[in-house]
């Protein structure tokens, strides 16, 4: 790790007085690069940049691997894993096979989950750490000027660095909505849940998003009763109409209860539960739990930057303001990931690394511009979107078709009775280039993901409705989706 540098007085001190270390201006330590966030973008940043012989220091608040590693993708998917076991285990006399009794021990799942993270994280701080020509430091990082940022050690000491290239990729964490008494009241967050040491009782969520759903069908396979209150009138809000009144039809199957066009009114603690005051439909009904999720959204990790001193512009959220080359208000400033707004999602966090890389070190001219966006929502049966939504497509006054199938229309859904779900595609009519995709079934990412490379290949829907798949895969269901759509025009 870098010295702190020369110093000089910030005033005249006589003879008799030595200054003491806080009242030094200290000399920024140069690089050529520094990077604040350590996250999907930020870590092959750096060992890129350092590759390249580019002198990094990468900044970290607290863990390497971001939220993906440590408190989103790889715990989250890693505990419902094993809810999808318990989902199996309750239903294998479905398939002819019986067994005992359930039962749950969250402290192993707990554990599980824990194992992996810590063996992803530390897997690649270990990496960064052997990288020549790269610094990993532990510290609050903060803007001193439009090329130089403070960080405040762990030991307490503050160090400033300065760099021709400044990369930002500080994430996002949970947002809290304002709810009367919720400053009172004991709540989970998409972190916090997953260190439960025992299954709660009555598990009360505010949010049908991401978060909401995934924990909620999971924490109802663990065996919590789970209640959803959602203050639209669907849930996934992004989603067409039809794919969110499947999801929510699949949910209440399992056995979560839903409720649409609710709004959170107050909430308090009695006799030791969660009293949480709900209105619907104009009526208010008093809904009590053992535990209260908040899953209403993200915000921008930017509020501790001190992005003013850089001249870096926010929009009316706090999220940083940058053009399609990732570049913000800021000359030689970037915003890399979910702290820029728009889809917050590791691959595209992962895609912004590789716009930068080529756009800096290769020479070319990259663009986040029309970019596909594919994401999964992992519930069971997990939801695979890519492109434009049916809604979108019309909104922008295209010419279109839409192609739809049942999942009980699917063989190899039938032969593993997992038969919930639809399919659905958009395509435009004049070109028949397929414009987006749903995949809501079994293993409906990896569907979605050969929709998604035909869209990347300018296929048309023929191409896949004419295409000789294996019998009996997935895969194979495309040709039915699109023989659908020719049958009815």
């Amino acid at each position: 790790m870098p010295g702190t540098g020369g110093s000089v007085p910030n005033s005249p001190q006589s003879s008799a007085h030595i200054p003491s270390r806080t009242s030094l201006m200290v000399t920024p330590q140069q690089y050529d690069a520094i990077i604040i966030g350590s996250g999907q973008a930020g870590t092959p940043l750096a060992t890129t940049l350092a590759q390249a012989g580019k002198r990094t220091a990468l900044l970290e608040r607290e863990h390497v691997g971001g939220t993906c590693v440590n408190e989103g993708c790889t715990p989250t998917k890693t505990m419902v894993a094993s809810g999808r076991v318990a989902y199996l285990a309750r239903r294998a006399a479905d398939y002819g096979v019986n067994t005992g009794a359930i039962s749950i021990d969250l402290g192993k799942v707990r554990q599980r989950k824990r194992d992996i993270v810590d063996s992803f994280r530390n897997g690649s701080q270990a990496r960064l750490e052997k990288a020549a020509n790269l610094d990993l430091i532990f510290g609050d990082a903060s803007f001193t000027g439009p090329r130089s940022v403070a960080v405040r050690l762990r030991d307490g000491t503050r160090q400033v660095f300065s760099a021709q290239w400044i990369f930002i990729n500080a994430g996002t964490r949970a947002s809290h909505p304002s709810l009367d008494g919720l400053d009172d009241v004991p709540s989970l967050d998409n972190a916090s849940i997953m260190e439960l040491d025992s299954v709660p009782a009555h598990l009360l969520i505010l949010g049908g998003g991401y978060i909401g759903l995934e924990f909620g069908q999971l924490f109802r396979r663990l065996g919590s009763r789970v209640t959803i209150i959602q203050s639209a009138g669907q849930l996934l809000t992004g989603e067409d109409p039809d794919i969110a009144d499947e999801v929510a039809k699949i949910l209440r199957q399992d056995g979560v209860e839903i409720l649409l066009g609710a709004k959170a009114i107050r909430v308090s603690l009695s006799d030791g539960s969660i009293r949480l005051e709900v209105e619907q439909r104009g009526i208010s009904t008093p809904w009590v739990g053992s535990h209260l999720l908040i899953a209403t959204g993200r915000m921008p990790n930017s509020d501790t930057l001190n992005l003013a001193a850089a001249g870096i512009q926010t929009d009316d959220h706090g999220f940083i303001r940058v053009n399609d080359r990732l570049e913000t208000t800021a000359a030689g400033v970037y915003a890399l990931g979910d702290i820029k707004g728009g889809p917050g999602f590791t691959h595209i966090s992962y895609d912004d690394f590789r716009i930068v890389r080529a756009n800096l070190l290769e020479k070319k001219v990259a663009s986040i511009a029309n970019r596909l966006v594919p994401y999964t929502l992992f519930i069971d049966p997990q939801l695979g979107r890519v492109g434009l939504t049916e809604t979108e497509a019309r909104a922008q006054g295209r010419n279109i078709r839409v192609a739809k199938l049942p999942m009980t229309s699917v063989a190899r859904a039938l032969e593993v009775d997992e038969t919930r779900g639809l399919m659905k595609a958009v395509v435009d009519s004049a070109t028949n280039q397929i414009l987006g995709a749903a995949i809501l079934g079994i293993e409906g990412g990896e569907v979605m993901s050969a929709l998604e490379i035909a869209m990347m290949g300018k296929l048309p829907y023929t191409a896949l409705r004419d295409g000789v798949f294996a019998h009996p895969t997935l895969a194979e269901s495309l040709n039915n989706l699109f023989m659908a759509m020719d049958s009815n025009p």
